[in-house]
């Protein structure tokens, strides 16, 4: 970040613009230009200039260049030539942009926040924590709709009167207009927002303004941990257990490790949020390391919404094909006919997640990963489509005929978003159905024009996957419906359990949140499951005390820290042979000089998606205690390794990773 910083201080005036592609045609006339149907226009003919075209469709009213790079690598030469074709044009706008993300008011509200006796008692043990002159750590835990937001602003009321900085940190999928409209009405000009969305002059203008003391509350995402706020007293993780906030891509580091450290070199108050807490605080927060502090009732005496399970065993015997069950479907046309909003869930984007052949049974792969390839449909046309690898992004024509035995027989299975939309029109016609998925949100200006129509009643149904689950707070919303619900708890991956649980009770938790009772409706093949059950009753506690027991006798975490080493080359021979050299290192050094370090070793062995972009991964878990010691021992494994393949393969180390 600080070198970030210098170049756009050495950049002058051009730290002060950044430059936006604006699409010249109609969604419907880029559309025309990908299917071959324009008149003037031909189809691009480079893979990323096509890309670049399908983005602009759902941009609005532009995307920035930046973000076009990051997501494409360098495609300069790419966007001057779509420019020359009439495809987009590129305009210069104004850096200040930056204060503009939300709508500061002329006034800020500066109303005290109302707290009823529950929220009252919150505050007041995290006020004491706060002005006692050291650092602590707390765990605010509330069930979903309880008012942990109100207890926030009240404690950041606080300590600003006290004149100390405070951080507050958002996972990205929760990082609404809504969420920010709280924050920005109420503190005007004493806030800074911080996220990936921004470019970088933008990102520039809001670090010197945090930097300068002129907004002492910083919010954003898990960079944000990094703002330069002046003293700070308060540092706030919102849904903590997200693992967003955990960064897979070097640097690689969790925020609330950094916030921890930042909380104790400066005597502040490190305060975790959540419903649905991670395993791993909940512990601490029980052993007592930090101040556990709860919230048992929703705010107003709203009542939790009332969860039904449809076991979708009995749908496919009734000869119902559809993804949307029948009880869900009944009370989908009820809520519509009320006047009120659903939401919808599904953690899968496309239309049919593979295409396998009918003959031979085959899976048409990706070329360059060992994943299958979803068909996705064109945007507005569900007659025509495509198979996209959600792994590298490649998009490929639907072929003819099996590419291993060449029988035309080809089959579509499964369903993701884009099938459950078009079964929503079938369903209740006339319907409004606003679909958000990274296919419909490739830009936060898509991402806030769809919620911002949800809101204003411009749509029936809200349907999406995971960023439909949290951060949203929607009154007229009576109905949430789960498709789906138990894919989520066969991964392989420890985890598998705890997420699925925080993921359903989140999505519950958006019923009923204004003056009409909700109801949730959870569709699943194994109704009788422990998660399932535990979710839809909203008991964390009962699921933490199964989960620490399995854990405990497993050895997972938290009772032992996790360390992902990942061997990556274009090349299997090599990648083979290296994690062949470094499971020998490995062992030589836990046997010999790193003795002391007790450590169990996995592998190696391929990872789950051995080949990702062309390149094969190699893998090796480890379970130990990560201290100096075992720290130092993964820092000299790295060094020799590095030392022996030179511009070979890559060894990367990651300390508790999120997936495994």
């Amino acid at each position: 970040m600080p070198l970030l910083i210098r170049e756009l201080e050495t950049a002058g005036g051009d730290a002060r613009g950044e430059m936006y592609c604006e699409p010249v045609l109609s969604p419907d006339g880029l559309r025309a230009v990908l299917d071959k149907r324009h008149p003037d226009i031909k189809r691009p003919a480079s893979a990323i200039q096509v890309a670049i075209t399908e983005s602009l469709i759902g941009c609005g009213d532009g995307i920035r260049e930046t973000e076009l790079e990051e997501k494409f690598g360098k495609c300069r030469a790419q966007i001057l030539s779509l420019e020359k074709k009439g495809v987009l044009r590129r305009v210069m706008r104004d850096a200040e942009r930056a204060r503009s993300e939300t709508v500061l008011p002329e006034k800020p509200n500066a109303e005290p926040v109302r707290l009823n006796d529950e929220q009252s008692a919150a505050f007041e043990k995290l006020a004491e924590l706060s002005g006692d002159g050291r650092a602590h750590g707390a765990l605010l835990y509330g069930v979903t709709g309880s008012g942990k937001t109100a207890v926030m602003l009240a404690l950041i009321d606080l300590m600003l009167s006290r004149g100390r900085g405070v951080i507050l940190l958002l996972p990205e999928i929760a990082l609404t207009p809504q969420s920010l409209a709280i924050f920005c009405s109420r503190y005007g000009e004493r806030v800074a927002v911080l996220h990936s969305g921004l470019s970088r002059s933008e990102r520039y203008a809001a670090w010197e303004r945090i930097r300068t003391g002129a907004a002492p509350l910083a919010v954003g995402t898990r960079s944000a941990i990094f703002a330069p706020v002046k003293d700070p007293g308060l540092i706030v993780i919102d849904e903590e257990q997200e693992h967003t906030y955990k960064s897979d891509m070097s640097p690689r580091y969790h925020a609330r490790d950094i916030a921890r450290y930042r909380s104790a070199a400066n005597s502040a108050l490190m305060l975790l949020c959540s419903a649905t807490p991670s395993v791993e605080s909940f512990k601490k927060a029980c052993d007592g390391t930090y101040t556990l502090v709860r919230l048992t009732h929703r705010y107003g005496g709203a009542a939790l919404p009332a969860v039904t399970v449809a076991d979708m065993r009995g749908e496919a015997r009734g000869a119902n094909l559809s993804p949307i069950g029948t009880e869900l479907a009944s009370r989908l046309c009820e809520v519509y006919s009320r006047g009120e909003q659903s939401i919808l869930f599904l953690n899968r984007r496309g239309y049919n997640n593979f295409v396998s052949c009918a003959s031979c049974g085959t899976a048409i792969t990706c070329p360059r990963c060992s994943v299958s390839m979803t068909y996705h449909t064109r945007e507005g046309d569900y007659g025509a489509g495509e198979l996209v690898c959600h792994w590298c992004g490649r998009h490929m024509p639907l072929p003819e005929k099996c590419p291993n035995c060449g029988s035309e027989h080809l089959v579509r299975m499964g369903y993701g978003t884009q099938r459950v939309e078009q079964e929503l029109g079938l369903l209740i016609p006339g319907v409004r159905v606003i679909r958000m998925d990274t296919d419909t949100t490739s830009t936060r200006e898509a991402y806030d024009r769809l919620l911002g129509k949800f809101r204003a009643h411009e749509g029936d149904i809200l349907l999406g996957t995971q960023m439909v689950t949290k951060g949203h707070d929607f009154p007229d919303v009576t109905l949430v419906g789960v498709l789906l619900a138990d894919m989520s708890l066969y991964l392989d991956d420890y985890r598998a359990g705890e997420r699925t649980f925080a993921m359903l009770t989140q999505v519950i938790g958006r019923a009923g949140r204004g003056q009409k009772p909700g109801e949730a409706i959870i569709q699943t093949n194994n109704p009788e499951h422990d998660i399932i059950k535990l979710a839809c009753r909203q008991d964390y506690d009962t699921f933490y005390a199964r989960e620490i027991r399995l854990r405990r006798a497993l050895t997972f975490p938290p009772f032992c820290d996790i360390v992902l080493l990942t061997v990556t080359s274009p090349d299997e021979r090599a990648a083979v042979m290296s994690g062949k050299l470094l499971s020998d290192k490995l062992r030589e050094l836990t046997g010999g000089e790193f003795g002391d370090v007790p450590a169990i070793v996995f592998g190696p062995f391929e990872a789950p998606v051995y080949r990702v972009d062309g390149k094969y991964r190699i893998r090796m878990i480890i379970k130990c205690r990560l201290c100096g010691r075992s720290r130092a021992m993964f820092a000299r494994l790295r060094a020799e390794f590095s030392d022996r393949a030179k511009r070979g393969p890559v060894l990367s180390v990651d300390f508790n990773p999120t997936n495994i």
